[in-house]
């Protein structure tokens, strides 16, 4: 990196024949150097192999996903990773590191906002085309970390706490005002001009996050076809989940999740209606917060139903993503259901509730039947060593509880939920589509039509591949008319459904949260706009992972943070990826 003195010394090679090095700073560690290359003596001549090796697939790649254009050389790569990971004998990982690790590397001037993000962007070029997490990079992220390195230095109010100068990645579903794309992950959106940042993006800003770019996604939020596999776009390609790269990555909100496992970011935004934040979250061994409806703003994001749809944080560890949260939840004029919303957010905001002890007391009930079942047997065995965990940390178990009519929330045609749904999504898709600036189309049926017109359309990443997966949920959403009769009585029974069901449980028996295996209780949260939060908790024979969520009313985010955070530090399960084939 240009500034930085260092010494890069041969330390070895790999399995394939690639070699690698130590790196340290002047004048102090020349000494060391010349002791490890006499002590060593490790280089050898180079083999020439042919082709690529499995660190170069990794590692580099050509181009800029926005530019088209080398985003850095080879060297200049390596000597960035090594410089960042062994400064001197102070190292500091970024790779895996927090909010918080990260803040005290700046305040400790180990680390800068600009290196930071030139890390995550070496990380997503060796990457990227092998995970698809990411679908753009946004080409003024440097100049944003420039600033926030800036405000550090000038001690500028709001610096070095937080999320000041720390990046961050968005569903590409979430509207930036700015040099980036907001497409869903297609085609025919790209070129859109939208007419203002979304409501959390301008929180976000206003924080000092770095928007360092757009995450992949399953196209459209997973609701243009039934066929279509999770964490599939015609933008973003086939996403990978980082641990198996064969298992489900799970979506909708796909490469949020596929990013801050692979540390392309620390911290990312994802959306769910219906177990697009859980249900990533807990395939990617990573946390996820479903906040409450209304608690976060969803101005600007492209949407599905203003009565399901939620905005909330995807991260590596609870306490990250508390601190996202705080920053994003609050009244937005843009969205009248964060005015009403807004009275849940308690004074001092969320992070409060980060308590080591915070399983202490709770009453959390267990409804097995029929969420075990969907559970492999891994799964199911360390649910029930979880349970035990809960205990320990204080918690009263109230076991074997059912749900009324639970087969009925679960199945969403039967619940009435896919009718709303259908015609919920044509009414609020035509009015985002006809509010942007400038758009190629401006009515779902316009999208219709161009995903036919350009079903063969064949890009640098994939194509829209209309006619191997469809677009029938499209097509079941255009031939809705509006919220007539059949579409208010499917709504009076969701809510019928939740107040019998979910409710009725948790107020019963004076419960604090639901707790089951996996993201299979995620329905029973969407319909009634309810929050959960989805904590690591295990891998399978297979290294596949698995989290354990926690469910609860409305409003009820304190508790389950407390809950959260209490069983992920009690319980510590997390690894990083492991990229296996």
């Amino acid at each position: 990196m240009e500034g930085f003195p260092g010494i890069n010394v041969p330390s070895g090679y790999d399995d394939m024949g690639v070699p690698f090095g130590n790196k340290g700073t002047e004048p102090q560690l020349i000494q060391i150097a010349s002791g490890f290359e006499q002590a060593a003596k490790i280089r050898k001549p180079p083999t020439f192999n042919a082709g690529k090796t499995s660190r170069e697939r990794l590692f580099y790649s050509d181009i800029d996903m926005v530019t088209k254009k080398p985003l850095m050389s080879s060297s200049l790569f390596s000597s960035l990773i090594f410089f960042l990971l062994a400064i001197s004998c102070h190292a500091f990982s970024i790779r895996e590191a927090s909010i918080s690790d990260l803040q005290l590397a700046f305040k400790q001037k180990k680390l800068t906002s600009r290196q930071l993000v030139e890390f995550y962007v070496g990380e997503i070029h060796g990457l990227n085309s092998v995970l698809k997490g990411v679908i753009e990079i946004n080409p003024d992220a440097l100049y944003q970390a420039d600033r926030a390195d800036y405000e550090r230095r000038v001690r500028a109010p709001g610096a070095l706490v937080g999320l000041h100068g720390i990046p961050i990645l968005l569903k590409d579903s979430i509207a930036t005002k700015d040099k980036l794309n907001t497409t869903a992950g297609s085609f025919a959106l790209l070129g859109s001009v939208v007419r203002r940042d979304a409501g959390v993006v301008a929180k976000l800003r206003k924080s000092g996050a770095i928007i360092l770019g757009k995450a992949s996604l399953s196209e459209w939020a997973a609701f243009r076809s039934l066929n279509a596999p999770n964490g599939f776009s015609a933008r973003g390609g086939q996403g990978k989940n980082p641990y198996v790269l064969s298992a489900d990555p799970c979506g909708s909100s796909s490469g949020s999740a596929i990013s801050v496992a692979a540390n392309f970011v620390a911290v990312s935004l994802g959306t769910e209606t219906y177990g697009s934040i859980l249900c990533p979250s807990n395939a990617n061994s990573v946390v996820g917060i479903k906040p409450t409806v209304g608690l976060t703003s969803r101005a600007g994001v492209i949407p599905i139903s203003p009565r399901q749809d939620t905005v909330g944080p995807i991260c590596r560890t609870v306490s990250d993503a508390v601190i996202v949260l705080d920053a994003i939840v609050g009244v937005d004029y843009n969205d009248a259901a964060t005015r009403e919303a807004s009275k849940y957010i308690p004074h001092g905001g969320y992070k409060q509730f980060l308590k080591p002890y915070g399983l202490k007391g709770k009453r959390l009930g267990i409804v097995r039947n029929p969420f075990l079942g969907f559970a492999s047997k891994a799964e199911s065995q360390a649910f029930e060593y979880h349970l035990q965990t809960l205990r320990q940390g204080g918690s009263v178990i109230v076991d074997h509880l059912e749900i009324a009519n639970i087969n009925a929330i679960l199945n969403s045609t039967g619940s009435g939920e896919a009718i709303a749904l259908l015609a919920e999504f044509k009414i609020s898709l035509n009015t985002y589509l006809k509010d942007l600036v400038a758009s190629p189309v401006r009515t779902l049926a316009d999208v219709i039509s161009f995903n036919l017109k350009f079903a063969d359309l064949v890009s640098i990443w994939e194509q829209e591949k209309i006619n191997e997966f469809g677009q029938d949920i499209f097509l079941l959403a255009q031939a809705t008319n509006g919220i007539g009769k059949i579409e208010k009585a499917a709504l009076i029974n969701l809510k019928k459904l939740t107040r019998d069901g979910f409710q009725k449980l948790m107020r019963y028996y004076k419960l604090d949260a639901l707790v089951t295996p996996g993201a299979g209780f995620a329905p029973v949260l969407a319909i009634g706009g309810f929050p959960g939060i989805n904590v690591p908790a295990g891998y399978d024979d297979k290294g596949v992972p698995f989290g354990i969520n926690f469910g609860g009313l409305k409003g009820t985010e304190p508790k389950l943070i407390q809950i959260a955070f209490g069983f992920e530090q009690a319980t510590k399960i997390r690894k990083p990826p492991t990229f296996k084939a």
